[in-house]
């Protein structure tokens, strides 16, 4: 199979291109600055803001995995609109023009806008995003429903959970540092939904090859709930440390996280929220619709957060 992969130099990415060369398909990988892949394969630089490929880049190729776009740097809302919103559509279109048969286009459950609830939360029930980063996807993805819904080329939009991995950065990666330098056992509050990155990559595979129906949606999850306090002892577990102290009370959290969101430059979303508020998804309709099943649990992967990484979403 021919498969062209946009934001090949990314965390899912790069892990997508390892995955479908190791199986004998052909890629085209895709990035920004034409930066090579790990183990030195190069990649293609075309800014998607400012270029799409050409027709001799896509001609023969059968799937796109869309994976390009800006996620959680402070960027200007701009910028978010350029590449997560209207740089998809232009390359969806581009695709659909030059024969593409697939188009999978990793979204986010941000673009689900924030809970009402505590419950999992199906693909339908969504709320208006706040942040520029939600806003976007789910603007490239109703974008692409309204185009595309009726083919020929079909258009998958992936919303995965919170993506964990041995070599991605993020608020895991954070904890990780943290249980390093002696932070405190969180309380039991809160509760997220995550999926591996490897597993992520199985069900990207597995949309390229299995029968769909031209548009569908789905949710990504391992379908487990991870709290703060979890992780936490995971990665203890992982360093080889026993279990921590819990001297810090939940108000103090709450007093220091207050503190943090005082700074410059912080993000959006309260941080006391980020690390205990509750988050969950369903996997249910992706577990119906295709042969995929996560294998991975954080538990299963942990040694390697302790070590280099963390998570995206």
């Amino acid at each position: 199979m021919k498969c062209l992969v946009s934001g090949a130099t990314g965390f899912v990415g790069r892990h997508l291109c390892q995955r479908l060369q190791s199986r004998g398909d052909t890629v085209i990988a895709l990035s920004r600055t034409g930066a090579a892949l790990p183990g030195g394969a190069s990649t293609l630089a075309i800014d998607l803001t400012q270029s799409m490929p050409g027709n001799d880049v896509l001609q023969g190729v059968e799937v796109v995995f869309h994976l390009a776009g800006i996620a959680h740097q402070q960027a200007p809302e701009a910028a978010y609109i350029a590449l997560n919103e209207n740089a998809t559509l232009k390359l969806a279109r581009r695709c659909s023009a030059a024969g593409v048969a697939r188009f999978v286009f990793l979204s986010s459950v941000k673009a689900m806008g924030a809970p009402t609830g505590s419950d999992e939360r199906s693909e339908s029930e969504c709320t208006a995003p706040t942040d520029f980063y939600g806003r976007s996807k789910w603007r490239a993805e109703k974008a692409l429903m309204a185009e595309f819904a009726a083919g020929p080329m079909s258009v998958i939009i992936l919303r995965p959970a919170l993506v964990y991995g041995g070599s991605a950065k993020g608020n895991l990666a954070l904890l990780a540092k943290g249980v390093k330098a002696g932070l405190p056992r969180p309380p039991e509050l809160g509760a997220r939904s995550m999926v591996a990155v490897d597993d992520l990559v199985d069900l990207l595979c597995i949309t390229a090859r299995e029968p769909v129906q031209a548009m569908q949606t789905w949710i990504v999850t391992d379908g487990q709930h991870y709290s703060t306090r979890f992780m936490y002892d995971q990665l203890r577990a992982a360093a080889g440390k026993g279990v921590g102290v819990a001297w810090l009370p939940a108000a103090g959290w709450r007093a220091a996280a207050a503190l943090l969101d005082c700074r410059p430059g912080r993000a959006r979303e309260a941080t006391f929220d980020k690390l205990f508020g509750t988050e969950l998804y369903s996997n249910r309709a992706v577990l119906e619709s295709t042969s995929w099943r996560p294998r991975l649990r954080l538990e299963h992967v942990v040694r390697g957060i302790m070590g280099a990484g963390g998570t995206r979403q």
